[in-house]
C-alpha cells in the first residue's frame, strides 16, 4: 500500500514538473503516457465495498441495538478472500443486532421472484427475520422499536424493476417517520455505466416501479437513496437521516463481477447485463430462462416461429423457478449467453418476439405495463414501430433525468 502511494506521489510528480516546462500548449508525449499510466493504475485498484470498510462504520454502531437490512449479498471479504455474512461479522464484534428484514427472495436470497416471505427466525443466527415482500412491505413503528440505527447492505443491479430498491423506499420511509437514521453500506451498479429505458409515468407507479426514473438509471443504492430524498418521493416529503459508507476505487464506467447471485434467478455477469433488456418477456408469454440453468441468458415460448428461431429448450422446475413459464413444455426461442456486454436496452429481442408469435393477441399481459411503466411500449410495438423510433420517444425523459442524476452522483 505505502508502495503503491509513493509511486502515485511521484507519477504525480512528475506530471506537474512535465505540464509546467509546456508553455506553449503543445501536447507532451511523455507526460501524456505518465498521466495514461496513472489512468492504468488507479483502474486496476481492487473495488472496496461499503460494507467491506469495517473501520469506518463499527464506531457508529458501538452501544447501539441495531436492525439490518440484508440479504445472501451483504458480504463481506476477508484478507483471504473467503466471505462472511455481514450479521454473521457483527455478532462475532459483539454488536448488539436487534432484528433482520429481508427483501423479495428472503434473507438466504432462494425464493421465487414474486414469492411470499413469512417472518420467522434465522436459524444460523436465531436472528427474528421480517419480511418485507409480504402482507408488509414496510416496517411499522411497532417493528421497529427499540432500533437505534438501521443498517442497508443489499446488492442491486441497477434496474427499475428490481424490487430492492423498492424496499429501500419503504425502509427510508419507515426510518424518517420514526426517527431512525439510515446507514448504508454502499455497493456498485453492475449496470451503472449506462442509463436507458421509458421514464416511468406515475399513473402505473407499482412495487416493480415506485419513481419517475427510466429502466436502468446507473445509480447505486446510495446515490438512488440521495435522490428519494432529493426529490421527496417519500410519503408527504418527509427525509431520512442518512450516513453512507462509499464505494473505494470505484466509478459507473468500472467494470464489477457480483461475488454472490443476488437473486436465484441472476446467476452470473451475463445474466445480470441482460437481465433490463429480457425482464420485458416477464410481462408476456415468453418465458425468459427461468426454469433452466441459463436464466434471463435465453428466451423461448411455444408460440414462437421455428422458422425464425433455432434454439429450442423446456423449462422445469426448479429451487427459485416452482413454477415457471411453459413449465414441462418445449419453447422455441433464442440462446444470448454469447451476446457481448450490453450498454444499451436492446428491444430488438422483443419486437421480433412479438412479430413472431401465432397469436399477437395473446402476447402481451397486464404485467407488461407495470414493467414498462407506461403504456405507450406496448401500443408502440403493436402499431410496428421500430427500436430506434421508440427509443427517440424516450430522449427528452432521459435528458431530463440524466440533469438530475447529476445532483446525487458520489461517483463519476
Amino acid at each position: 500500500m505505502i508502495k503503491r502511494l509513493l509511486k502515485s506521489t511521484f507519477l504525480f510528480f512528475l506530471i506537474g514538473i512535465l505540464s509546467c516546462g509546456n508553455t506553449n500548449n503543445q501536447s507532451n508525449p511523455v507526460a501524456e503516457e505518465i498521466a495514461e499510466a496513472k489512468k492504468q493504475e488507479d483502474t486496476n485498484l481492487e473495488i472496496i465495498t461499503g460494507a467491506n470498510q469495517t473501520e469506518e462504520y463499527l464506531p457508529l454502531l458501538k452501544n447501539k441495538t441495531i436492525g439490518i437490512v440484508g440479504n445472501q449479498t451483504s458480504i463481506i471479504k476477508s484478507e483471504k478472500g473467503n466471505f462472511t455474512h455481514l450479521v454473521d461479522s457483527l455478532q462475532s464484534l459483539n454488536i448488539q443486532i436487534k432484528k433482520v428484514f429481508a427483501p423479495e427472495h428472503g434473507f438466504r436470497g432462494t425464493a421465487d421472484a414474486g414469492e411470499i416471505i413469512k417472518d420467522g427466525i434465522d436459524t444460523k443466527t436465531g436472528l427474528l427475520v421480517v419480511s418485507l415482500y409480504g402482507k408488509n412491505k414496510k416496517p411499522s413503528s411497532e417493528v421497529l422499536k427499540g432500533i437505534d440505527l438501521m443498517v442497508f447492505d443489499i446488492q442491486d443491479v441497477g434496474a427499475r424493476f428490481y424490487t430492492y430498491i423498492s424496499t429501500l423506499h419503504y425502509i427510508m420511509e419507515a426510518c424518517a417517520e420514526n426517527d431512525i437514521p439510515l446507514l448504508i453500506l454502499d455497493r456498485p451498479n453492475p449496470n451503472g455505466h449506462y442509463i436507458d429505458g421509458p421514464i416511468l409515468n406515475p399513473k402505473f407507479q407499482s412495487f416493480v416501479g415506485m419513481h419517475p426514473i427510466p429502466v436502468v438509471h446507473g445509480l447505486t443504492i446510495a446515490e438512488y437513496a440521495k435522490m428519494i430524498n432529493g426529490e421527496k418521493w417519500l410519503k408527504d416529503g418527509v427525509q431520512c437521516k442518512l450516513n453512507i459508507v462509499k464505494i473505494k476505487n470505484y466509478d459507473h464506467s468500472k467494470n464489477y463481477s457480483l461475488p454472490v447471485k443476488p437473486s436465484p434467478n441472476l446467476p452470473n455477469d451475463q445474466a445480470i447485463n441482460l437481465y433490463p433488456s429480457l425482464c420485458f418477456f416477464e410481462g408476456t408469454n415468453v418465458n425468459a430462462g427461468r426454469g433452466t440453468s441459463s436464466q434471463f441468458q435465453v428466451f423461448g415460448s411455444p408460440f414462437l416461429s421455428n422458422e425464425y428461431y433455432s434454439y429450442s429448450y423446456t423449462p422445469k422446475s426448479m429451487e427459485g423457478a416452482q413454477n415457471p413459464k411453459h413449465s414441462g413444455v418445449m419453447c422455441i426461442g433464442k440462446n444470448l449467453r454469447e451476446t457481448e456486454n450490453l450498454n444499451k436496452l436492446n428491444l430488438e429481442w422483443l419486437i421480433a418476439a412479438y412479430n413472431n408469435t401465432s397469436d399477437k393477441s395473446k402476447f402481451f399481459n397486464s404485467f407488461f405495463t407495470k414493467l414498462a411503466g407506461t403504456e405507450r411500449l406496448q401500443e408502440q410495438i403493436e402499431s410496428g414501430k421500430s427500436s430506434e423510433e421508440i427509443k427517440a420517444s424516450w430522449a427528452e425523459g432521459l435528458e431530463d433525468f440524466e440533469k438530475k442524476r447529476e445532483q446525487y452522483l458520489l461517483y463519476q
